[in-house]
């Protein structure tokens, strides 16, 4: 007995000379099994830093929280968040610049996935998790109608056509900045050129008028963002054969329900110097750590980057590898010539959000798209609308 008090009395101890760092997370099934193994073994695998963790929902549940945390006091050191909120944080002086402490970093880091995580020339987060997106179909669909995977964004407007019925459309289309953006980087283009909104330059009209052109002709089905959870049901319930997601949607989905058809994976389709959205998850250092703290974070962080968690972490989440070290345990995963082609957009995959307004901007070109899919207004005359919006406002 005397023996395991004197051992609770190190433990204790021990402890008490750790530097906590309090981290907010937005894992969910079925990556919250590899986070939270990840964080045990942090802890346990050294004695200067302790990571203290609690969930605190999706990513937008996490930001609102956030923002209610920064104005009241109570926020972590540490904050799992979507990538496209950590330009603003940074803007916002809320994020802290990382550089001091990147030192000696892995060889094998993808420069690319690195890069999502800079604003303005500065590090002020650490990919966690990124995807691209995934032209999903359902297969069975298109076997019935003698139809391949499409290639070019001609071949998806051909395909929505012939897979349209009297009960069901070919395409269901969600006017979401993310699903918009994506379509847009594929056909070479932009939403923000030189600091500014690109609202409406060729690329953005074009790729509106060809959403706007499928729903006029009633062979895709529009979304808004408060209707996500519908365009997912469309697909689940055959009522829409095609949709863009990102590559860490269909894993969540399989572990909710299972699915009366087979799901389909189709690279984007992407015109010559098309490129695709790297998106997805990062950890940001919150104002107010010490130093110590911003070290234990990366620390953290680079325990993650093992390349076998980092396997584990693709496996379940379909999130992309950081590391090309990671690919060597993953050789049985990407057999599948379908997972292959689809994680293989990585070589394509470029940082699309890392201009602090466009977070303020995008409200304007959401309710664009809304206008011109939900209420049939010109794509031209919505988007001239949603620039003049966008070029009010008040940079800092």
């Amino acid at each position: 007995m005397r023996r395991f008090l004197s051992l609770s009395l190190i433990v204790a101890t021990l402890a008490q000379g750790q530097v906590v760092i309090p981290f907010w997370h937005t894992a969910g099934p079925p990556g919250n099994t590899v986070l939270e193994e990840a964080i045990k073994s942090f802890n346990e695998s050294q004695r200067t830093y302790r990571i203290e963790a609690r969930y605190v929902g999706d990513y937008r549940e996490a930001g609102v929280k956030l923002l209610a945390a920064l104005r009241s006091g109570g926020a972590p050191v540490l904050f799992h968040g979507e990538l496209s909120f950590l330009p603003r944080l940074a803007q916002e002086g809320v994020a802290l610049a990382l550089n001091p402490y990147l030192q000696n970093l892995p060889k094998d880091l993808y420069p690319e996935m690195m890069r999502t995580t800079q604003v303005r020339g500065q590090t002020y987060g650490l990919p966690l998790g990124l995807s691209v997106p995934v032209l999903y179909y359902n297969k069975d669909a298109f076997r019935a109608r003698g139809l391949k995977p499409p290639r070019t964004w001609a071949e998806v407007e051909e395909a929505a056509s012939r897979l349209t019925s009297r009960t069901a459309k070919g395409l269901v289309v969600a006017s979401d900045i993310w699903s918009f953006n994506a379509l847009v980087m594929s056909l070479g283009g932009s939403l923000v050129k030189d600091g500014l909104p690109a609202f409406t330059s060729k690329e953005v009209v074009e790729a509106l008028e060809m959403l706007h052109r499928m729903v006029q002709k009633g062979h895709a089905q529009a979304r808004n963002l408060a209707e996500v959870q519908f365009a997912v049901a469309d697909f689940l319930r055959t009522k829409a054969f095609m949709g863009l997601g990102p590559t860490t949607a269909l894993p969540v989905v399989l572990t909710q329900t299972s699915l009366p058809f087979a799901v389909g994976m189709a690279p984007v389709p992407r015109a010559e110097g098309g490129t695709v959205p790297l998106s997805g998850a990062v950890l940001a250092v919150l104002r107010g750590a010490s130093p110590e703290q911003a070290r234990g974070a990366v620390a953290f962080w680079r325990h993650f980057l093992e390349p076998k968690r980092q396997a584990d972490w693709v496996r379940a989440t379909w999130y992309l590898p950081l590391r090309k070290e990671a690919e060597r345990e993953l050789a049985d995963f990407l057999k599948d010539p379908e997972r292959q082609a689809v994680f293989a957009q990585a070589e394509v995959g470029r940082p699309w959000s890392q201009d602090p307004e466009l977070v303020v901007w995008y409200s304007y070109l959401e309710e664009a798209l809304e206008r011109s899919l939900k209420q049939g207004v010109k794509p031209q005359m919505a988007l001239e609308e949603a620039q003049r919006k966008a070029m009010g406002v008040e940079r800092r």
